[in-house]
């Protein structure tokens, strides 16, 4: 049985029924750990609850981002009728979908009640294939498929999804001196390596206007936050470009994760040591699968004031950048940390293997009841 379609640089489209919903049902289980990743991370005192608030929300988006996937590609080389195509997703690099699925869904999402409003009701849908299966002793396919696109399209409408782009939001932390201080969060999926990437900005407000009532900074705040949301651009660039831009806007501290890439044997062929630890371990259905993520922070060392026009001075943030081997200046952040989670059975593969640059890797292993340890 194959796993996958045609080949288009690294970019495979899972047409076989069963790897399709197998691909599936493994991430809906990988964003199910994260979420007790967070909290042990939380735990530890390496994520603030706010921050593992935001977080879960994103994890949960990415979850219903695959869910309505799952739904709109259920069917999938299956003879429906209909010339459908099949889940694209980057094999090589990320195994996560390819970017433009999710472009596609921002698209199906905006004509999505007008979809549901021509089709048949689930319930319609679902007696007429019981007739089918009854009076034409018949598989009802293409009704199977008109039902699965109706799933679509209802998952679509219900929101909370992660999409190709998400606006930055504020979340209030407190206020000390007329200073208030926010947590503002937005989230991309990247296109150069089809990841989804969230970043966390704690930002410190002197204006007269708080922030998200202020007409003006607001929507000026969230342009030019979306507008520096590219993987390639370094922390520091994005902070010290979003310092210069608002004279009393004060960024504080700046975070970014990378979502991924996940690994599994059966689905990508990314090189490296995971690719091996997979193959190696043979782990069952299930269990074939790695998922990293990157964890980079800058923070703000000190503040110096600047002059700023005729008599005016205005605050500027000098970022703390990572002291060792002169490697901040080449990171662009305070430090930088890689994470993987994986379950046991490769865990125990890679402990024995033990291959280089791992070391410094941090390990969340899932066991199989599915509680999350920290090595």
């Amino acid at each position: 049985m194959t796993e996958s379609g045609a080949h288009n640089n690294g970019h495979i489209g899972l047409s076989d029924v069963f790897a399709s919903r197998r691909y599936f049902a493994k991430f809906e289980r990988i964003t199910g750990h994260l979420a007790r990743v967070a909290a042990v991370m939380q735990a530890e005192g390496s994520l603030s609850k706010e921050e593992v608030e935001i977080l879960t929300g994103y994890v949960q988006g990415i979850s219903y981002t695959f869910r309505a996937l799952a739904m709109k590609y259920l069917l999938v080389g299956r003879d429906t009728g209909h010339f459908f195509g099949s889940l694209s997703m980057d094999s090589v690099e990320s195994g996560f979908p390819v970017f433009n699925e999710l472009l596609i869904m921002a698209n199906d999402a905006q004509q999505a009640d007008h979809h549901l409003s021509n089709m048949p009701s689930a319930q319609r849908l679902k007696a007429q294939m019981v007739e089918q299966i009854i009076g034409e002793r018949e598989t009802p396919t293409r009704l199977q498929f008109a039902l699965s696109q109706r799933l679509y399209y209802e998952e679509l409408t219900k929101g909370y999804l992660f999409w190709a782009q998400n606006d930055p939001q504020v979340y209030w932390l407190g206020g000390v001196d007329g200073r208030r201080s926010y947590l503002l969060h937005w989230a991309v999926y990247d296109s150069q390596v089809n990841l989804p990437t969230i970043y966390l900005m704690t930002v410190e407000d002197t204006g007269r206007t708080p922030l998200p009532h202020d007409e003006r900074r607001w929507p000026e705040a969230q342009a030019h936050l979306m507008g520096q949301a590219l993987g390639g651009l370094k922390l520091l660039t994005i902070a010290k470009g979003f310092d210069e831009a608002f004279d009393d806007l004060h960024p504080k501290r700046l975070r970014r994760l990378h979502v991924g890439p996940m690994y599994s044997h059966t689905f990508t062929r990314q090189t490296g040591p995971m690719r091996d630890v997979l193959k190696e371990a043979m782990a069952p259905e299930g269990q074939d699968w790695t998922l990293a993520w990157t964890d980079e922070v800058l923070e703000s060392e000190r503040v110096i004031e600047e002059r700023a026009g005729w008599f005016g001075r205005v605050e500027r943030e000098v970022f703390a950048l990572d002291p060792f081997s002169g490697r901040g200046v080449d990171t662009g952040a305070t430090r930088m940390e890689r994470s993987i989670i994986l379950p046991e059975r490769p865990y125990q593969v890679l402990a024995e293997k033990n291959p280089p640059g791992f070391a410094s890797v941090t390990k969340f292993v899932v066991s199989p009841g599915g509680r999350v340890l920290r090595y």
